[in-house]
């Protein structure tokens, strides 16, 4: 498919661009889409937060980033230029990015506003940040329903739209677009037998609890001595992750790689026996389908985001949050039982192949012209 309509100017108001050096999934998934809009010849902006190095202005993918200033300036500036810029007709459609503080540019933006939304945090955010600016992220979480009253949504998962229809959002404003994937260059050898190894893959963050893998890896540890355990991402909880694996008596088999390459990383997944996903709370999973690619199952949190990726019981496995006993036999069931592991492997790669940027690029296209079309 192509355009639907003749293209537009979008502005997408996200604090982070696909280069800043914290970019995670949701910048992933608003890069990969719109950087296909704009090669069918949407204009489009990128309204983002500075960071250290950072070009005020810069082409990226063939769209245009404007970075507007290091945090906390960043959000009264991106709201006045938004202002500003649809006042002046310079945009046609503007696309809130609802996956950390949110905009509020209903208020000011003169164009129509698409509410992109990965996931609101709620309660979670005072797992992740220090009390007083959990409040604030709470407390600006909960205006979204009665200053997006009459905006259209779209959500990267059911889970997702669940939570804003729990917040007031009415149904009907709301279409679901699951992110795509991108396919590995590596074709992994689905009927080799794999080796021992179990691989945690993303940030390194309090929400993400990867704590809960080491402790179930450390009950394994005398059933499995050969396993290898790695921790592949940077975030601020490495420090005390690395102490807890010494604590647990586990840090001799377990490797901390830092960030590494797509390459490098889908060589260690392809070669892992189980993928972990043990976070509080996702958008979608985007790590999830990027192990299954690879023919790699995931065992996860039954939580909101994780329980749309992860296929229970078919390519893995989903877990009571926090149930270190039960993460742990369900790893061991598949790090022991080769026909499981086999069953699943295959059920992932093809589970993971049902998954496509066109096809989100193209959802996100009909979004648009939706959203325009009530200017």
């Amino acid at each position: 498919m192509k355009n639907l309509g003749s293209p537009c100017r979008v502005l997408v108001l996200n604090e982070r661009d696909p280069g800043h050096p914290k970019t995670g999934g949701a910048e992933i998934h608003v890069a990969e889409i719109f950087r296909r809009l704009a090669e069918r010849g949407y204009e489009v902006t990128l309204a983002s937060s500075s960071f250290p190095g950072s070009k005020s202005v810069e082409d990226i993918d063939g769209m245009r980033a404007w970075r507007l200033g290091r945090l906390p300036f960043y959000y009264p500036r991106v709201a006045f230029t938004c202002w500003r810029e649809t006042r002046r007709g310079n945009f046609d459609v503007v696309v809130e990015c609802l996956n950390k503080v949110p905009f509020y540019s209903p208020v000011y933006s003169r164009a129509p506003v698409l509410a992109l939304c990965h996931h609101l945090f709620g309660e979670v955010a005072f797992r992740q940040v220090p009390w007083p600016v959990a409040a604030v992220v709470y407390g600006a979480e909960l205006l979204i329903p009665p200053l997006y009253r009459i905006q259209p949504f779209v959500s990267i998962s059911e889970s997702s739209k669940a939570d804003l229809v729990r917040r007031g959002i009415a149904a009907d404003r709301i279409r679901v677009s699951h992110c795509g994937i991108q396919r590995p260059t590596l074709l992994p050898d689905i009927d080799a037998p794999r080796p021992q190894r179990v691989v945690y893959v993303g940030r390194l963050e309090a929400y993400k609890h990867v704590d809960v893998m080491l402790r179930a890896m450390a009950r394994l540890a005398d059933r499995f001595p050969d396993v290898e355990i790695l921790v592949i991402g940077k975030g601020a909880a490495r420090e005390s992750l690395e102490a807890l694996a010494k604590e647990l008596g586990i840090a001799e088999r377990t490797r901390f790689t830092g960030f590494i390459d797509d390459e490098e990383r889908d060589a260690l997944l392809a070669g892992s026996r189980v993928s972990v996903c043990p976070s509080e709370k996702e958008g979608w999973g985007l790590t999830v389908i990027e192990s299954n690619t690879l023919g790699t199952p995931v065992v996860a949190t039954d939580a909101d985001g994780l329980r749309d990726s992860v296929r229970d019981r078919e390519t893995g496995f989903l877990v009571e949050m926090g149930d270190v006993e039960t993460f742990a036999a369900r790893i061991g069931a598949l790090l022991e039982d080769d026909d499981l592991a086999l069953r699943m492997s295959k059920a992932a790669l093809a589970w993971s192949r049902t998954f496509d940027w066109e096809i989100a690029a193209d959802e996100m296209a009909r979004a648009l012209e939706d959203a325009r079309c009530r200017q």
